[in-house]
């Protein structure tokens, strides 16, 4: 059954992954993102395909923007089953005593407030239709802190306890509720994280076949999809050669 899916940040690495994941699917997408004119660029290359696509242009940091938004979807695309929150980033790599306070609140602003508003904005309907699903991509830095990880490794946790808590307060209903964690992913995640240093982001990746975005839309796509009574609460997703957040096995 063809499914309308919500996706932030859907311009890049996860989110881009997700989209083309879901096209290939058979589903229908809403894609968001900040950048107008890479968004308009993935909406034609699966519409080109024959997915159905409905752009919308914000930053999840704006509330009264993400408000507007999805107050302005027609009719038909009102009614959302699947909600990925995909939406963040990492900003620097300094320990937590030297840190950049507009990174800690860029990240705080996009990894937890802009998920809420999402959920906030998207969940209800879910509710009153007694059926939905919302996928928030969290991380393997949720589960423990690594060196210079600190304050993005609080969103991610806060990420892990928000998912928590909204399977909790949806389980009444047949909404559900999934956290996936990758570990280390090749995309431009890591030259955000640097401030655009792509040869610091580069060293990240030497020595071991990371995980694509390919490989945690596929993820994705299986939780959307399986059976009605079966909830993928969590999944950890890591390349073969890293057992966690900071042990990386380099070849």
């Amino acid at each position: 059954m063809k499914k309308t899916v919500m996706i932030t940040g859907a311009t890049s690495g996860i989110g881009l992954g997700c989209a083309r994941k879901f096209a290939e699917n058979g589903d229908r997408l809403i894609l968001t993102g900040r950048n107008e004119e890479k968004l308009k660029a993935v909406c034609e290359e699966l519409t080109s395909g024959g997915t159905e696509v409905c752009p919308l242009v914000f930053d999840v940091r704006d509330r009264k923007a993400a408000t507007a938004a999805v107050e302005s979807l027609p009719s038909e695309w009102k009614e959302i089953d699947v909600l990925v929150n995909n939406a963040g980033l990492a900003l620097g790599l300094e320990p937590e005593y030297e840190g950049d306070l507009d990174d800690w609140e860029t990240m705080i602003d996009t990894n937890i407030k802009g998920l809420l508003t999402m959920t906030r904005l998207v969940v209800p309907g879910m509710v009153a239709r007694n059926r939905g699903h919302v996928i928030n991509i969290g991380s393997v830095a949720g589960d423990a802190a690594y060196a210079g990880g600190n304050v993005y490794c609080a969103t991610k946790s806060a990420v892990k306890a928000l998912t928590d808590g909204l399977r909790i307060d949806v389980a009444e209903s047949a909404v559900r509720v999934t956290n996936l964690k990758p570990g280390l992913v090749e995309t431009n995640f890591s030259n955000v994280r640097f401030h655009g240093d792509t040869g610091r982001a580069k060293k990240l990746y030497t020595g071991i076949d990371p995980l694509t975005g390919d490989d945690i839309a596929d993820v994705a796509v299986y939780a959307a999809n399986a059976p009605a009574h079966v909830q993928i609460a969590e999944v950890l997703i890591l390349a073969t050669h890293q057992a966690n957040g900071s042990v990386i096995v380099r070849k």
